[in-house]
């Protein structure tokens, strides 16, 4: 990502096939020393389920409603430079529920932005846990599983882990209301709205998509 004052985004695309109900994907990743980016900053590996339209373009601003589509990617948040980089993990989710035509982050203590004072119900059994600011320069092993709901039901699930353990995971999630809307793109990449500083890099390797659980190499 060089220096620029304008929005500019970096990745690839992996289409599925054979659209899935429920999806694990292990990968590792890393951040340059030098990322120093605040605000909108797309920086993960992301599942969609129809997300794009026709001609095979994202459709940010346009709210899943659940007869539409769905998103989950797992990424970091920095808002303000007060926060440490490259920012706290989180799920950004486009679902039926969701707050504003943007997607909604999901933070690991339980607490959902925007309207942060609103609680989110992620069922009784959710287990608030503390949220994750990782080391820059420094690689980790992160795994990400999306279960889309049973239409009808609120039966979704979002999970993620950190190094093999359990990081959050989100229950009582309604994605959909049609059993079409299955999962059948992976991406992942680098987006930033602007990045003033200096250049600045995120790493990808070791990416495996499978039907259960994966787990780090070592």
């Amino acid at each position: 990502m060089p220096v620029r004052d304008s929005e500019l985004s970096l990745g690839a695309v992996k289409n599925i096939k054979d659209e899935k109900d429920i999806i694990f994907v292990r990968y590792y990743e890393k951040f340059a020393e030098t990322f120093d980016i605040t605000g909108s900053c797309h920086n993960g590996i992301a599942l969609g389920a129809h997300y794009e339209d026709k001609q095979g373009r994202a459709t940010p601003g346009v709210p899943s409603d659940g007869y539409n589509k769905f998103l989950v990617a797992l990424e970091y948040w920095r808002g303000d430079a007060g926060t440490k980089p490259p920012g706290e993990l989180n799920v950004y989710v486009y679902h039926a529920e969701q707050r504003d035509v943007w997607g909604d982050h999901f933070f690991p203590t339980g607490i959902v932005s925007p309207h942060t004072s609103l609680r989110f119900d992620f069922g009784q059994d959710f287990v608030a846990r503390s949220n994750f600011t990782p080391e820059l320069g420094r690689w980790y092993c992160y795994e990400l599983m999306v279960q889309a709901n049973t239409p009808g039901q609120r039966d979704g699930r979002i999970a993620f882990w950190v190094d093999g353990a359990l990081a959050a995971d989100f229950a009582n999630i309604r994605f959909r209301e049609l059993d079409t809307i299955k999962i059948d793109r992976l991406s992942f990449g680098f987006h930033a709205h602007s990045n003033p500083a200096c250049g600045t890099s995120v790493w990808y390797d070791n990416i495996v998509v499978a039907g259960s659980y994966i787990g780090p190499l070592i």
